[in-house]
């Protein structure tokens, strides 16, 4: 499964039996457990469904010696020969060097279509399908999605085979009950229960996050294996686990089917996934930005950049906007506004709502299709100031270094560990474009506005980073 601190793992939360037993001590037997919905027994579910789940096992080719040798160097290699490595050392020589790994898998048509991570066959040449009757299949890759690290493969099959049926993830509920399905360290088909802990789960492994969290067992091996809810439907694919040590400490993630489904049906149509884009830089709203911008509450996602020529830009949307809803979907913070743009229609127009200066404002924007882009930034030499916080002038050669050329604004040159500026989250190679809504574009300007502002208990500022722009709160003492 993927690991990077998250892995995948879990074993179940609570034995049933505990459960029962525990709960039986306080006067509450299996009929009052059945009663609040607490099943006697996955057994049938098992049964019925664990044909759905499919074992994935992994070939690929990767460069490294298979035993210790004092010579390998390619010279020896090149001088003594592949054969006379293998005599004394047992190695296989680099370029045949074979890797395998495993995996899970859940059937998603009788047609033969599998749906899986993407990190299970990535760069895969060879991929076995192994069903829980032991039946075996080679599959091919349809598309792969590294940002929701999903794939879609299909294995030839000559009749209808059996089929997971999809559910919808949006009507889960924290405490619902969930199974998990796959092959956990290669062990086999393996069934474990638990609870949905948790939902929307960032964990930093992608523009995509919305996790379900789990503590059903999850282990290396389940990855790309479906979880279930008690109906029967495949309501999760897992994914990831959160680890200290490679093992399971019941945090388990899983990507919410309502998600694979888009990304499945793209990805056997056209083998890749297209996304929509709007064109915006958006941001988290903090009690202070909430108590700067007058806002009511901190949901939704403030708008810090809108790109020229961009959808949000043609549709009206500016720069300190705070979207609520998109295409009739709540905004309930930052997070939930990039998959819903990502899985909408390139050409539909949607109806956005924003606040603006506290008044609600109804947009109409023509979503795009995102390409992608990467900006670099480097850093320059600290000087001291006030807050922490250290600026010079954006010269030509400072502007050229950081991908500012036609910027206006003053340079971070330094900013003081546990400073206010260091609390907003400001580093060296920002660029301070604007104070409290007046632009800045020279040294004299951040000094006028900084001192025009000293009276202020917080001081708002719009920086860009990294070729974004975004908005940060200074404020005057320590949190």
């Amino acid at each position: 499964m993927r690991t990077q601190r998250f892995g995948l793992g879990k074993r179940v939360c609570i034995s049933l039996a505990l459960a029962i037993t525990f709960l039986s001590g306080f006067g509450v037997g299996q009929n009052a457990l059945a009663k609040r919905g607490v099943p006697d027994s996955f057994a049938e579910l098992a049964d019925k469904q664990g044909h759905v789940a499919v074992n994935i096992s992994t070939t690929k080719v990767v460069k490294g010696v298979g035993r210790f040798s004092p010579f390998q160097g390619r010279e020896f290699r090149d001088f003594f020969g592949d054969e006379f490595f293998r005599r004394f050392f047992g190695e296989i020589p680099q370029e045949q060097r074979k890797q395998t790994s495993l995996g899970s898998g859940v059937v998603v048509s009788e047609d033969g279509y599998i749906l899986t991570n993407n990190h299970v066959v990535a760069d895969a040449e060879e991929i076995l399908v192994i069903f829980s009757n032991k039946e075996k299949y080679e599959a091919k890759i349809i598309g792969r999605d590294p940002k929701t690290d999903l794939a879609l493969i299909k294995i030839a099959v000559e009749r209808p085979i059996p089929a997971a049926r999809l559910g919808d993830s949006d009507k889960l509920r924290v405490g619902d009950w969930v199974v998990a399905i796959g092959n956990p360290f290669g062990l086999g088909s393996t069934v474990t229960a638990g609870i949905v802990s948790a939902k929307g789960r960032i964990i930093g492994a992608g523009p995509y996050d919305n996790f379900i969290q789990t503590d059903a067992s999850i282990n290396p091996g389940n990855s790309g294996g479906p979880l279930f809810n008690l109906d029967g439907e495949v309501i999760g694919i897992n994914t990831a686990i959160f680890t200290q040590r490679g093992g399971n400490v019941g945090i388990g993630f899983a990507i919410p089917i309502n998600m694979a489904k888009s990304v499945m049906s793209q990805l056997k149509e056209k083998g890749k996934v297209i996304r929509g884009w709007l064109g915006v830089v958006i941001q988290m709203i903090t009690p202070e930005i909430k108590e700067k911008f007058g806002l009511k509450t901190q949901e939704g996602a403030l708008v810090a950049e809108v790109t020229k020529g961009s959808p949000a830009e043609k549709g009206g949307l500016k720069r300190g906007d705070v979207i609520v809803s998109f295409d009739g979907k709540k905004v309930k913070e930052m997070s939930g506004l990039p998959p819903m743009v990502a899985a909408t229609p390139v050409g539909k127009k949607v109806e956005i709502i924003a606040i603006r200066e506290g008044k609600e404002e109804r947009l109409t924007v023509k979503v795009g299709e995102l390409k992608e882009t990467r900006v670099a930034v480097e850093a320059i030499p600290e000087i001291e100031e006030s807050f922490g916080l250290s600026v010079q002038e954006l010269t030509p050669e400072i502007a050229e270094s950081l991908s500012l050329k036609g910027e206006k604004g003053v340079v971070v040159s330094g900013v003081t560990s546990g400073s206010p500026a260091s609390e907003a989250g400001l580093q060296r190679g920002d660029l301070i474009q604007e104070i409290e809504n007046e632009p800045v574009e020279n040294v004299d300007d951040y000094k006028r506005i900084m001192r025009e502002s000293a009276s202020k208990k917080q001081i708002l500022m719009v920086i860009r980073h990294r070729g974004h722009t975004r908005y940060v709160v200074l404020k005057k003492e320590k949190r």
